[in-house]
C-alpha cells in the first residue's frame, strides 16, 4: 500500500497560472505591506515583509509543481524561523502568511504520492517548528492542526471527485465504442448476407441470363466495396473482445419514426437531401446524435414548445442541426449524453458541439462520409 501511495501520479490536466493567481498574489502583496505598515509590534516587520515577498509567488505555481512550491515556501519560512529564533526573537507569524495555506491545499488536490509524501514532510516540520518556538498554547497548536487537515481534506475530496468523474466520462466513451461497433457490426452483416443472396441469384442465372447475372455482380462488388469501408470503421472502433450481439440498427430512414413518436415538446423533422446515399455507419450515427439530442430537450429544456430536426445530406457529409426553444439549463452542458455525442462523432472522424443560442440550445454535428467514398 505504501509502495503504491509512493508511485501515485500527479492528478491529470493541472492548469496552468491563470489571470486570478495572478491577482490572489497580487493582493496579499497589497496586504503584506499595509500589514507590516500597520502592526508595529510585529518583529523585524520589513525583513519578514522581504520574506513574505518572496514566498507568496509559489501560489503561482501550486498546481503544476505543488511539491516544489511547499518545499520553496514552507522551507524558507522554517529556516526564516530559525533564523529568529537564534537571534531570540519570538515567532509572531503575520496573517497574510495564511494564505499560504493554499499551497496545501493545492499539494493534496494536484499532487503526485511523492510530491505529498515530501510536500508533507516539509509541512509537518515547519509546523512543528512553529509551535515549539510560538506560544506553545494548546488551542494554537489544535488550531493550526485542524486548518491543516480541512486544507487537506478539501483536496482530497476535490481530487476523488474529478477522478470518479473522468472514470464516468471514460465509461461513457467506451460504452458508446462498443454501441457503435455493434451497430457496425449489424450493418456489415446486412451486406454480407446481400452479398450472399446475390451471389446465389447470379449462379442460378449465369447461363440462361447474363445480363442477370452481370447485374448480381455489379451488387456484388457494391456491397463488398461497401462492407470494407465498414469493416475498416469497425476495426478502429470496437474495444470489446466478445463477438457483438445481432440487431437491426437505426438509420436515418427512421427518424420519421423517432419524431412522430409521442413526447412533449413535438418534433419537427426537415430532411434535405438523398438519405438513402448515405453510409449505414454515418446514417446509423445521425440517427444516434438526434435521438439523444431530443432526448435531452425533452429531459432539460424548460418551457420549451418545440424541437427543430434539420438534417442536411451533402455530398461527403452529413449536417445534423436540433434546436429547442427552451431556456437555458446547466444541467445540458455537463451530461453524459452530449459526451456520448461526441465520441460517436469523433469516431467517425466528425464533430459534434451543443450549446445555447439566443433562441434556445442547438446541438449540430457534422459526419463526413470517409475517404472510401
Amino acid at each position: 500500500m505504501l509502495r503504491a501511495a509512493w508511485d501515485m501520479p500527479a492528478a491529470p490536466d493541472a492548469p496552468a497560472h491563470v489571470w486570478r493567481d495572478g491577482v490572489l498574489v497580487g493582493v496579499l502583496v497589497v496586504l503584506a505591506v499595509v500589514e507590516a505598515v500597520l502592526r508595529p509590534d510585529l518583529p523585524w516587520r520589513w525583513a519578514t515583509l522581504a520574506v513574505e515577498l518572496a514566498v507568496l509567488p509559489t501560489l503561482l505555481w501550486r498546481r503544476t509543481r505543488p511539491g516544489l512550491m511547499i518545499a520553496l515556501a514552507f522551507g524558507t519560512l522554517f529556516v526564516w524561523d530559525a533564523i529568529r529564533g537564534f537571534a531570540g526573537i519570538r515567532t509572531t507569524d503575520s496573517y497574510v502568511l495564511a494564505g499560504l495555506l493554499i499551497l496545501i491545499y493545492a499539494l493534496a488536490r494536484w499532487g503526485s504520492g511523492r510530491a505529498i509524501a515530501l510536500g508533507g514532510a516539509v509541512v509537518i516540520a515547519s509546523m512543528i517548528r512553529s509551535f515549539v518556538t510560538g506560544t506553545g498554547e494548546l488551542q494554537n497548536v489544535v488550531g493550526g492542526i485542524a486548518v491543516v487537515t480541512v486544507c487537506v481534506m478539501l483536496g482530497v475530496v476535490f481530487r476523488t471527485s474529478d477522478a470518479a468523474r473522468r472514470q464516468r466520462l471514460e465509461r461513457v466513451r467506451l460504452e458508446e465504442r462498443e454501441r457503435l461497433a455493434r451497430d457496425l457490426h449489424d450493418t456489415v452483416a446486412h451486406h454480407v448476407s446481400a452479398i450472399a443472396v446475390r451471389a446465389q441469384a447470379g449462379l442460378l442465372t449465369g447461363r440462361t441470363d447474363p445480363v442477370a447475372a452481370d447485374e448480381a455482380l455489379r451488387v456484388i462488388e457494391s456491397e463488398a466495396a461497401q462492407t470494407l469501408r465498414e469493416m475498416r470503421s469497425m476495426v478502429g472502433v470496437l474495444r470489446a473482445d466478445d463477438a457483438a450481439p445481432r440487431s437491426p440498427t437505426a438509420t436515418l430512414a427512421d427518424l420519421t419514426a423517432l419524431t412522430t413518436a409521442p413526447g412533449e415538446p413535438p418534433v419537427a423533422l426537415d430532411v434535405r437531401g438523398d438519405a438513402s446515399t448515405v453510409p449505414s455507419a454515418v446514417s446509423t450515427a445521425a440517427y444516434r446524435i438526434v435521438q439523444e439530442a431530443i432526448t435531452n430537450s425533452r429531459r432539460h429544456a424548460r418551457g420549451s414548445t418545440s424541437i427543430a430536426v434539420i438534417v442536411t445530406v451533402g455530398p461527403r457529409e452529413v449536417g445534423i442541426r436540433i434546436a429547442d426553444d427552451g431556456r437555458p439549463s446547466t444541467a445540458r452542458g455537463h451530461g453524459y449524453g452530449l459526451a456520448g455525442m461526441r465520441e460517436r462523432a469523433a469516431l467517425l472522424g466528425g464533430t459534434c458541439t451543443a450549446g445555447p443560442e439566443t433562441t434556445g440550445w442547438v446541438v449540430q454535428a457534422n459526419l463526413p462520409f470517409g475517404v472510401d467514398r
